[in-house]
């Protein structure tokens, strides 16, 4: 059985500058969560919009066949570190249907916040 979609959109993006401490637990960051549920490793390129520049990728992202990826945006380093504080918008692009998740943790007060929502899976991919 199939699941999942091979285009995945994340139209809000912004890693917060600042956290509580640097506790790597607690570090303010945005997450996709992919779930690669196929026999074979899935191959992602990630591209990255903005408000005010052209925009940045792609980020190449490789998902072990059966397993899950937590993906950090703040890790993304090439083509480019993602900016903090600053808006985006992702598009999430998989040569195999795999499921995406958003996640956002704000440790920038001590009422730690965070956000969790399904990206929006493009039709017909």
């Amino acid at each position: 059985m199939t699941i999942g979609q091979k285009t995945w959109v994340i139209p809000e993006g912004m890693i917060p500058g600042q956290s509580l401490n640097d506790d790597p637990a607690f570090l303010s960051h945005e997450t996709a969560c992919i779930l690669n549920a196929n026999d074979s490793d899935a191959q992602l390129a990630i591209m990255l919009y903005f408000a005010d520049r052209e925009p940045v990728g792609p980020y190449a992202v490789t998902v072990p066949a059966r397993r899950t990826l937590h993906l950090r945006f703040n890790d993304l380093a090439d083509p480019a570190p993602v900016p903090r504080d600053t808006d985006y918008a992702s598009v999430i692009r998989s040569d195999l249907p795999v499921v995406v998740q958003h996640t956002r943790l704000d440790s920038r007060h001590p009422n730690v916040a965070l956000l969790s929502t399904m990206a929006f899976p493009a039709e017909g991919t």
